[in-house]
């Protein structure tokens, strides 16, 4: 067996075949990968990553498989991969799959249990389901995207974090999971639509249960946790780095104020006293400007202020707190990489692998998965071995 398939999470057992493609999909193949499951990933011959392939992180812990989609053969092997699969990932625009013959249909014909999970931004249907968008536009549809900013400012891009992966991946995968518990009871598969829109919209819950109680307001950086309140903020400090505030509840409130020297000061306004924030917010300024941010981070933490400081990528990795977890780990390849999450007691994940190089392990899978006439197909074209 190869080293993917003898994880011990706690989906080990699970067998997925990922369509390659970027982004959301490739991520939440990876999570089920650093999960236990069994990642077969089916690459172009010709490759086509976004990345150098072995720096794309998001292929850790899987094989690939170099297919022709376009030719009869080709597809005929990854309908035979279905057949012993529990899952296929997808991430094409609507209709894609169903022209190359690998639609639901056709797959579940071959295999009635599979779970056939499909990612896109728009979701299968509607107006806009064929038109083509990333991240910013998806967050956009969704008032997502209005809601993060500061007062009288534009609104700000959150990388692609918010819909591709929060909205888009981490979705896919409850979807898959939930449609896997399903049909050991049912014995049949079925479609998951994850679609960007959806989960950054279902994301927003918390928002829209303020928003329908008069509790928050349909503007940028006005309310509580948006940067409108004082202690709900980040602050530069004295060497130009910055502090993150989140000081709700008013005993951590009380002690920022604690610790930033402030409390007992007569003329400093109240917690919830709205129409003097721009004052507080000017005494929280000057305050954290005295310092530099690694002198408050001793004097803040650990403690009960629910103030950090604001690391980098590349100091996230090296805070002592982010090492003496482990957060941060070195795979195989010896690159420092995100550790798998979450953590189990019993059956942890891990990274089951480096990335994947498009095509690598094609002999090495299909023979696992008993195809006798490999050679055949390597000399037809149909699949490629790199």
């Amino acid at each position: 067996m190869g080293e993917a398939a003898k994880a011990t999470g706690p989906l080990s057992g699970v067998r997925v075949v990922e369509l390659a493609g970027i982004g959301p999909g490739p991520f939440a193949a990876m999570l089920l990968a650093d999960l236990g499951a069994e990642v077969i990933r089916v690459d172009r011959p010709s490759g086509g990553a976004t990345l150098p392939p072995a720096k794309d992180m998001t292929n850790r812990g899987k094989r690939s498989v170099a297919v022709d989609l376009k030719s009869e053969q080709g597809k005929e092997v990854v309908l035979r991969m279905v057949e012993q699969a529990d899952v296929l990932i997808e991430g094409f625009r609507p209709g894609v799959t169903e022209r190359l013959g690998l639609g639901p249909d056709e797959c579940q014909a071959r295999n009635p249990r599979l779970v056939y999970g499909r990612m896109t931004g728009w979701g299968q249907q509607g107006t806009l389901s064929r038109s083509a968008g990333h991240d910013i536009a998806y967050i956009a549809m969704t008032g997502a995207l209005h809601a993060i900013g500061r007062a009288g400012g534009p609104p700000q891009v959150p990388v692609n974090l918010l819909g591709d992966f929060a909205g888009g991946s981490m979705y896919l995968v409850v979807g898959v999971l939930a449609a896997l518990l399903e049909a050991r009871t049912s014995g049949k598969g079925q479609v998951v639509d994850a679609a960007i829109v959806d989960g950054t919209s279902h994301l927003s819950t918390f928002v829209h249960a303020f928003l329908a109680a008069g509790a928050w307001q349909d503007q940028r950086g006005v309310n509580m946790l948006d940067t409108g309140a004082p202690w709900y903020d980040v602050y530069e400090t004295a060497d130009g780095k910055h502090m993150a505030v989140g000081a709700i509840e008013p005993q951590f409130y009380a002690e920022l104020l604690r610790l930033l020297g402030l409390d007992g000061e007569d003329d400093l306004p109240a917690q919830l006293e709205a129409g003097r924030w721009a004052q507080l917010r000017e005494r929280f300024a000057t305050a954290f400007k005295a310092r530099t941010r690694d002198e408050w981070a001793e004097i803040f933490m650990p403690g009960d202020s629910c103030v950090a400081p604001v690391l980098s990528l590349q100091e996230a990795t090296e805070h002592p707190y982010n090492t003496e977890r482990q957060v941060f780990v070195r795979g195989e390849d010896g690159e420092l990489q995100p550790a798998p999450a979450p953590r189990f007691s019993r059956t942890p994940g891990a990274i089951g692998g480096p990335p994947a190089t498009p095509g690598a392990h094609t002999r090495e899978v299909l023979a696992e998965l008993g195809f006798t006439d490999v050679e055949d197909l390597l000399g037809s074209g149909a699949v490629v071995q790199h």
